[in-house]
């Protein structure tokens, strides 16, 4: 397995969560509450672990262009990510890091670190559909959102509808969300404007394990109103849970080489 690293650390491969081993462990749900609650918290570490990182292929498609990017991605609870694309050429070494509510991007061809304030959150990242928000997880779906669960035509998935709190920070009136019931493996999810229209799809696709884990290696996400337009997301590498240096999260890593 390819290894990401940062200079003068060697540092393993995470992941995701073991999604129905979790589950299967936790004590049950005394009420429909408990058990929004525990879907909600289980699809915010599903990416995450305690411990992340992984190797990360992206392809942006528009119908004049596509663009392929590779990343090393990193996690450490649902507070701190640091991405750094690694090819091609003229992108590597660009990088972004969230530590709790702050985030910022670092450009290499100006050497400039630069802040991302809170309402550009959901602009796109790297000129891709995927927005800031989507790519380091400021907001979570347990804190900053109401979930309830609602009626799915498929019988073997759950489907929640997500609603931003009031102090949430979003363009979205609400997310439903769907996962399967046995595995709790997310399927799909749809985001609908402030006016109730579905604006963008996001589809998990492609079960892998990655050691003992199994999690979606596949996202794409279309907006719905730019026909030709998708971006997909894809783990190549990644394991869970062991040590990251604490000083790839830090201001002075953004400007490091590989």
């Amino acid at each position: 397995m390819p290894a990401c690293r940062v200079p003068g650390t060697h540092v393993a491969l995470l992941a995701a969560l073991a999604l129905g081993a979790a589950l299967a462990s936790a004590q049950a749900p005394t009420d429909a509450g408990d058990e929004v609650d525990r879907l909600l918290d289980h699809m915010d570490r599903l990416y995450r672990s305690e411990t992340s990182c992984a190797e990360v292929e992206m392809v942006v498609t528009t119908p004049n262009w596509t663009r392929r990017l590779e990343m090393d991605m990193w996690t450490h609870g649902l507070d701190r990510v640091f991405v750094r694309i690694t090819a091609p050429k003229k992108d590597a070494g660009t990088a972004t890091l969230r530590d709790d509510r702050e985030m910022w991007n670092y450009f290499p061809k100006i050497d400039k670190v630069m802040k991302v304030p809170p309402s550009m959150m959901m602009g796109s990242w790297m000129g891709s559909d995927f927005t800031n928000d989507d790519i380091v997880k400021e907001n979570t779906l347990r804190d900053d959102y109401h979930a309830t669960i609602v009626d799915s035509e498929d019988p073997e998935l759950h489907a929640l509808q997500l609603v931003p709190k009031e102090d949430t920070a979003s363009v979205w009136g609400k997310i439903i969300f769907t996962l399967r019931r046995d595995s709790l493996l997310p399927v799909d999810q749809t985001f609908y404007d402030e006016k109730g229209r579905p604006a963008r799809a996001m589809r998990f696709s492609e079960p892998r394990a990655f050691g003992s884990r199994t999690l979606p290696s596949q996202m794409t996400i279309e907006p719905l109103n730019k026909p030709g337009n998708s971006t997909v997301v894809r783990y190549v590498a990644a394991t869970f849970d062991e040590p990251v240096d604490e000083s790839i999260f830090t201001l002075r890593n953004l400007r490091r080489k590989r």
